[in-house]
C-alpha cells in the first residue's frame, strides 16, 4: 500500500487483511457484552452520526433555499433553520434508543443472540439520512415540478 493508504485502510488483525475506514465505520466490531460497554460503543459513534445527519440536512436546506431563490421567493435564514433544532433533537432521541434496545436484547437473551448494535446503527443511520435528505429532496422535486408547470399554465 502507498504511504497515503494508511489513512484509508488499516490491517484487520483478526482477518489478516486490510479494511477501509468506511468499512470499519459501517461494519464495526460489536461492543463487548455489557450494558456499560454497549453505551460506550454507541457514544463513540454519536458525533459521526450527527455530522452525517447534519450534512444531509445542510444539503436539503441549501437546495431548498436555492430553489426558492430561483423562483423569486427568497426565504429568511430564520425560517430556513426553524426545523433544524427539532430534527436534530429527534434524531438524537432516536439514536439513544439504539443502546437501550441493544442492552435490552442482551439482558433478555444474553449470549444466545448475536450483537445487534452494528445492525441497529446502520439501520438508524440510513433512516435518519432518509428523513433529512432523501424524503425532503423528493418533496422539493415535486414542488419544483409543480412550480414549473404553474409557470407554463
Amino acid at each position: 500500500m502507498a504511504n497515503s493508504d494508511h489513512l484509508l485502510f488499516k490491517i484487520d488483525d483478526e482477518a489478516g487483511r486490510s479494511r477501509s475506514r468506511l468499512a470499519d465505520f459501517l461494519y464495526p466490531r460489536p461492543a463487548k457484552r455489557g450494558v456499560g460497554a454497549i453505551f460506550k460503543w454507541w457514544e463513540r459513534r454519536r458525533l459521526a452520526y450527527n455530522a452525517i445527519v447534519a450534512a444531509g440536512g445542510a444539503v436539503t436546506l441549501t437546495v431548498g433555499g436555492l430553489g426558492n431563490l430561483l423562483f423569486g421567493n427568497p426565504m429568511t435564514l430564520g425560517w430556513l433553520l426553524t426545523p433544524v433544532v427539532p430534527v436534530l433533537l429527534a434524531a438524537n432521541a432516536c439514536y439513544t434508543l439504539g443502546p437501550i434496545v441493544e442492552s435490552l436484547t442482551h439482558k433478555l437473551w444474553g449470549r444466545d443472540v448475536l450483537p445487534v448494535g452494528p445492525h441497529l446503527f446502520r439501520a438508524g443511520l440510513i433512516f435518519s439520512v432518509g428523513l433529512t435528505l432523501v424524503l425532503p429532496m423528493i418533496l422539493l422535486g415535486f414542488f419544483f415540478v409543480v412550480r414549473v408547470l404553474e409557470a407554463f399554465i
